[in-house]
């Protein structure tokens, strides 16, 4: 797919796709979804991928939904066409028509094999917001603004981030945002713990990237992809017992790996490790080892 509305460049394995309409300050649109979900395809299937930098181009992260069109922005019949109705006249809300289209952003995120940092460089509303609770670590620079604005805009919080936003910051910091739909500097995000630290814009991206080699520098791309996917899913887990079950799956067949085998030879010889798995085509038989349903 040749990209309209993004920027894709991989340097020493770590991508960093950039949100590219600065005339807009990066305002979302489905060019936009098509082209992320395709950029998080592509980069799980790429081995010499090993961390994702997400960021803006200009002086934005991303203003949110473009609304360019109006009144109509939101309204899916106007926008797609009718949808699907039942006998009863109701609406058939498993017709995919229905879908949000921040919300097939974020799960595409969510299902991500590579750690992703949001380098977030300026305003990020509405979606420009929301798609950044998928990915693991948030640094802001000064220059960032937040805002959940949705209650302003009369409709609800999307890309399933009534899931993830209280998950990260707590019930009462997520309603507070929400319920106000107020736009809040960078210090206030570290504060309540959306962002994990606040840096000088120019110092933006350098402190990405050298994050992001902490991932990739010693560590096996396997084990990577694994603790990710362990950590987010466990987030929903209703007993402890689930997490031992998987962390049980992983414990077993890591380590009857030969990555295992290379760390702890490479650990005993005092020398680096060379991991050879590779996520492509060495992740275990059990993964994914949730159920994966169609939207119906």
């Amino acid at each position: 797919m040749a990209y309209e509305t993004i920027l894709y460049s991989v340097d020493e394995q770590i991508l960093t796709i950039t949100l590219n309409r600065p005339e807009k300050l990066n305002a979302y649109n489905a060019t936009m979804q098509a082209e992320l979900i395709d950029a998080f395809d592509k980069a799980d299937a790429d081995d010499n991928v090993r961390a994702i930098i997400v960021t803006g181009a200009g002086r934005g992260f991303c203003a949110g939904a473009d609304l360019s069109s109006g009144a109509d922005t939101f309204d899916r019949d106007a926008k797609r066409g009718p949808v699907k109705r039942l006998a009863s006249g109701d609406v058939d809300y498993s017709d995919p028509m229905v879908r949000d289209g921040g919300g097939q952003v974020t799960l595409r995120i969510f299902k991500c094999l590579k750690p992703v940092i949001a380098a977030v460089n300026g305003p990020a509303v509405g979606i420009g917001a929301t798609m950044q609770l998928a990915m693991d670590i948030r640094i802001a620079s000064e220059a960032a603004r937040f805002g959940f604005v949705f209650s302003q805009r009369g409709i609800v919080p999307e890309a399933a981030s009534s899931w993830f936003l209280p998950r990260l910051v707590g019930i009462s910091q997520a309603l507070e945002w929400c319920f106000s739909g107020r736009v809040f500097p960078a210090q206030e995000a570290l504060a309540g713990r959306l962002a994990s630290k606040v840096v000088p814009p120019d110092e933006l991206l350098p402190t990405a990237r050298a994050l992001a080699k902490t991932f990739i520098d010693k560590t096996a791309p396997v084990s990577v992809a694994l603790i990710r996917q362990m950590m987010w899913r466990m987030m929903g887990a209703d007993d402890p017992m689930e997490a031992h079950k998987i962390d049980s799956r992983g414990i077993y067949t890591r380590g009857r790996s030969e990555d295992v085998k290379e760390g702890v030879v490479a650990f005993l010889e005092k020398r680096p490790a060379e991991f050879k798995n590779k996520v492509s085509t060495d992740m275990p038989s059990y993964f994914p080892w949730w159920d994966e349903r169609d939207y119906k």
